[in-house]
């Protein structure tokens, strides 16, 4: 499918050629000029019947753009982690109304508690279902080699902290990715701060209309020991402790429930 966003020329088959002038991809609905109209009329994707400028379909429900743009950065970071920057790391975290979630990218020492700010490397899904770019002067639906150029062009110097090896978290990244892309990503936070994370690494899709991801994957080299010994209890679920040992052995417990 192909990008909407700001700028998108489109078809309507009662006014013509438009430009698209705002875009809300969770919704569905845009404004848009036509001709030499001095006033924006709104629309909707679902139920208007706009095209792109070539005569594309624009199929909303059937084929719902990306309203996050987790999964296309942890394509990105797979790539430069093949390329030598296995210091690039990625930490996704839900708001806390849990409509969105962050994303922020950082290199250097492997830290998940203290992360450096590089600016314009953090955004958020509440930005990106308006205008649906990174900011580093990329263009929307960029693939994962123009986003590298678009990134490397805007901070070179950040990304040049990410050059070096961190084996064990690329190895893990490549297999979350495996599992995941292109329609799934992962977080690493809780959208409520007073429960534990749960067992197993939380997932969410990046489109409308997906099912649950039922994958269970494992955190991150380095999350657990992230936390203090007194406080992992608190933050990560433990996983329950089934013993055999107190049973007699008159018992008879059934095998299935």
């Amino acid at each position: 499918m192909k990008p909407i966003a700001p700028g998108t020329v489109i078809f309507h088959r009662h006014r013509g050629f438009g430009v698209l002038t705002a875009v809300n991809l969770m919704t569905g609905w845009v404004s848009a000029r036509f001709g030499a109209e001095q006033r924006c009329l709104d629309l909707n994707l679902s139920t208007d019947q706009l095209q792109h400028a070539d005569g594309e379909a624009i199929r909303f429900r059937l084929q719902p753009p990306e309203r996050m743009p987790h999964a296309r950065l942890m394509a990105m970071v797979r790539a430069l982690h093949s390329a030598g920057y296995q210091r690039l790391y990625l930490y996704s975290f839900p708001v806390a109304s849990g409509l969105h979630w962050r994303w922020h990218l950082f290199a250097g020492p492997r830290q998940w508690l203290h992360r450096p700010l590089r600016q314009g490397w953090y955004g958020s899904g509440a930005d990106y279902i308006f205008n649906p770019v990174m900011g580093w002067g990329d263009a929307p639906g960029a693939g994962t080699e123009e986003l590298i150029d678009a990134l490397a062009r805007f901070d070179p110097e950040g990304l040049a902290l990410a050059l070096g090896r961190d084996e064990d978290y690329a190895a893990w990244f490549a297999q979350v990715c495996e599992q995941l892309l292109p329609d799934y990503a992962f977080s690493l936070g809780s959208g409520d701060a007073t429960l534990p994370f749960p067992l197993y690494l939380p997932t969410m899709p990046v489109r409308a209309r997906l099912p649950d991801c039922a994958h269970r994957l494992t955190y991150p080299p380095g999350w657990k020991e992230s936390w203090p010994a007194r406080d992992l209890s608190t933050h990560l679920q433990q996983a329950a402790t089934v013993r055999h040992d107190i049973a007699g052995h008159g018992w008879n417990l059934p095998m299935e429930w």
